[in-house]
């Protein structure tokens, strides 16, 4: 079956807008909202900040299966040891039938993220992983009702709203301008509560950053990022988490992913990856070389 999907937006003056303020006007209306935010105002390439609000369509991998999730309601399972996942993805997109517009702003498609695991599933690597109790998917995306998109270059924001062809839901385009337009939005309190605890001491993580020191003094490699795991329990509003994240750390690549029971946020100098014109750019880490 396939889905068309109507693209209409509305153009507001956010000459005093801020993603952060937008966001905490709509994230209690509509739950598992994201947010991704560009802190770069100087640069035109990175000047776009863009939130997402309503699923209603979207793929889910976790533990092996794969769940394609409908506007219908429908839902399709998949088992990963019988598909190959990008040609899963290609077919879910396929069904999706869009009506793009002229501006240069993404109005629709697929918004989520790869985990890390997810390399299993484009390379011939078995990854060496001990068990996560977190039960965070290995991957998640999906299509959006709403789409504001914030040009901090021009000050200017579009919300889009995307629709089925046949569906006779009102538009909300009013209703987000109400919303992004009030004054008033809501803030929550945030407490640590507890001890700080880690998956290794400093003393095992001494011990592994000299085994690879050793390696690069062999030349088994050329560069390793070693890490560790901290976890700090706490009462309230995790966003605050976050603002602080990007007071302390601004970038051109912010994000903050509500997906109730659990959420992604973070901070990045620099993209992986940029399409422009239908030109793909990867920006491989130090260390990288071609494959032969």
């Amino acid at each position: 079956m396939k889905y068309k999907l109507l693209s209409t937006y509305k153009k507001l003056l956010a000459d005093t807008a801020t993603p952060v303020s937008i966001y905490l006007k709509l994230r209690d209306v509509f739950p598992n909202s994201l947010l991704l935010e560009s802190s770069d105002y100087h640069s035109r390439e990175n000047s776009t900040s863009y939130i997402c609000c309503e699923p209603i369509a979207g793929m889910v991998l976790q533990n092996g299966t794969l769940t394609n999730q409908y506007p219908d309601g429908t839902q399709q399972e998949f088992f990963t040891g019988t598909f190959d996942i990008v040609t899963h993805i290609e077919a879910f997109l396929q069904q999706f039938e869009t009506t793009n517009s002229q501006l240069k702003i993404a109005s629709n498609g697929l918004f989520g993220y790869f985990s890390h695991e997810m390399v299993e599933h484009f390379e011939t690597i078995k990854l060496k992983t001990e068990e996560d109790h977190r039960s965070i998917p290995t991957m998640q995306y999906f299509v959006y009702r709403y789409i504001i998109a914030i040009d901090h270059f021009k000050n200017e924001l579009h919300i889009f709203e995307n629709q089925l062809e046949n569906d006779l839901q009102p538009s909300g385009l009013e209703r987000i301008q109400y919303l992004i337009q009030n004054k008033n939005f809501p803030e929550y309190h945030f407490n640590l509560n507890g001890t700080e605890t880690s998956n290794l001491q400093d003393e095992e993580f001494i011990g592994i950053v000299d085994k690879m020191k050793q390696h690069i003094l062999r030349g088994d490699v050329f560069q390793i990022v070693p890490s560790r795991n901290f976890s700090q329990p706490f009462q309230g509003d995790e966003f605050n988490v976050y603002r602080a994240l990007r007071s302390i750390n601004p970038s051109p690549y912010l994000f903050y992913f509500d997906y109730g029971n659990f959420k992604i946020f973070g901070s990045s100098p620099e993209a992986q990856i940029t399409i422009k014109n239908r030109i793909a750019t990867i920006y491989p880490i130090a260390g990288t070389f071609k494959r032969t």
